[in-house]
């Protein structure tokens, strides 16, 4: 990856929506070098889509919740396959320490995430669980 494709890809993620002709122009070389270069850079794995960015509005209508997740011994790899069934869960990692995993979950309301942790509660390899209720974002630095 050269220099060029570096200019290209921290453009793409700062704005997905920038068209091949804007970025050509941006960077001082042909429409077919730009479309080129993201062809070879979704080609080889590096650029694996394109998202967007919800707005204010969007957002605003979601709560978010960190969910600690407490499993049986071993079950991580069980626990994360069931997760992944629930679209509430946006994000599912492992962890250190005394917690097993660690869930991000978004709902439009509170009584959507009191059901969203009683169906994380009810797999059977979960022991225990303690959500935590984002209240404010200060920033954000994924989006």
């Amino acid at each position: 990856m050269d220099d060029l494709d570096q200019k290209i890809l921290t453009a793409m993620a700062t704005d997905s929506s920038t068209s091949v002709s804007r970025l050509a122009r941006r960077f001082k070389v042909a429409r077919s070098t730009v479309q080129a270069r993201l062809e070879k850079l979704e080609t080889n794995g590096t650029i694996a889509g394109y998202t967007i960015k919800l707005g204010d509005v969007a957002l605003a209508r979601r709560i978010k919740a960190t969910v600690l997740i407490y499993c049986e011994s071993r079950a991580s790899v069980s626990v994360v396959a069931k997760l992944k069934s629930i679209p509430e869960v946006e994000m599912v990692a492992t962890s250190t320490g005394r917690v097993d995993l660690i869930a991000q979950i978004a709902c439009a309301s509170t009584e959507e995430i009191d059901q969203t942790l009683d169906q994380i509660t009810a797999i059977t390899e979960v022991q225990d669980i303690e959500s935590l209720i984002h209240l404010s974002v200060k920033f954000d630095r994924s989006i």
